[in-house]
């Protein structure tokens, strides 16, 4: 298939219109209708449905479209990796972690990071699923255990703990359970069974369930458990790191919670000289390393 053809047909696609195509690509639109119809000839499907407002892709025209812009995203990526150098710090980076990590401990401190290098670009996917970094499902991953892939650069971050934790006002109105057995006076607010979760998360619920909570209020990310909890619903199972990132969130049984859940950040070995690695990696290792220094002065480590 002729690339040529295949990078005129992505901008039409994108422009929905010749015209416009043909203004980005330096063309007359004359010749850019010829490139469209020689590749729809050599494909023997028409891609585009032609009406008086513009350009809308057929069925197959949004199956090539697909293919294409996954083409010039990748291009894109593979410019910005081959220009990376010892002085600059820019282009896209691709980090996943965990839905919880993601939204309650990194991207609000991702400010300092822009700050230092402002034409970084981060696409941050957050799922429970571990996206495969050797086939470059992402750049960076932050996971709550250990990666199993083969050819990745680990390093452990740091260690987390799940613990109950409620807020001032839900316990003044109802009471501080004083031991297991009093969680029998009280609603459980935890992430689902059935959702994928830190297995360690998982065996602290059970233990507290076998107290026949009063109620429960499942929910399928530690957001949402998070929420929950600060909007008063009950006493919550959620990750320690929180106890200082939302000052309202009061520890309950301080003597209950589970094995340790160790953070790992890790990358391609492919990616070892990348300077936006580098970067991302260093600002998560003083972000933790100021975290800690936090929790010594209040005397909490």
């Amino acid at each position: 298939m002729d690339w040529d053809k295949l990078r005129i047909f992505h901008a039409v696609a994108d422009a929905g219109s010749l015209t416009h195509a043909g203004d980005r690509l330096n063309l007359s639109q004359s010749a850019v209708s010829r490139q469209i119809r020689a590749l729809e000839e050599g494909l023997n499907t028409t891609l585009f449905h032609r009406h008086a407002r513009g350009l809308i892709l057929t069925e197959q025209g949004e199956f090539l479209f697909d293919a294409t812009r996954a083409m010039s995203r990748r291009l894109e990526t593979a410019a910005a990796r081959i220009r990376d150098s010892e002085e600059e710090v820019f282009g896209e980076l691709r980090v996943t972690t965990t839905m919880a990590f993601g939204t309650l401990w990194l991207a609000p401190r991702l400010s300092a990071l822009y700050d230092k290098y402002p034409d970084l670009k981060i696409d941050l996917m957050l799922e429970e699923r571990v996206l495969d970094l050797p086939m470059r499902e992402a750049d960076v991953a932050i996971r709550m255990k250990e990666p199993s892939q083969a050819d990745l650069i680990r390093k452990r971050l740091m260690t987390i703990r799940m613990q109950l934790f409620a807020t001032r006002s839900y316990l003044e109105r109802h009471g501080t359970p004083t031991d297991l057995p009093g969680i029998a006076d009280h609603r459980l607010v935890c992430q689902s069974p059935n959702s994928p979760q830190v297995n360690a998360g998982a065996l602290l619920v059970q233990q507290l369930m076998a107290y026949n909570p009063q109620s429960l209020l499942t929910v399928n990310n530690y957001f949402g458990v998070l929420q929950g909890v600060l909007n008063d619903l009950g006493i919550g199972v959620l990750p320690d790191y929180l106890n200082e990132e939302f000052p309202d969130l009061v520890p309950v049984l301080t003597d209950i919670d589970s094995v340790d859940v160790p953070v790992f950040l890790a990358y391609p070995e492919e990616l070892r000289q990348s300077k936006r690695i580098s970067a991302f990696r260093d600002f998560i290792q003083d972000e933790i390393a100021s975290h800690r220094k936090q929790l010594k002065q209040l005397g909490k480590l």
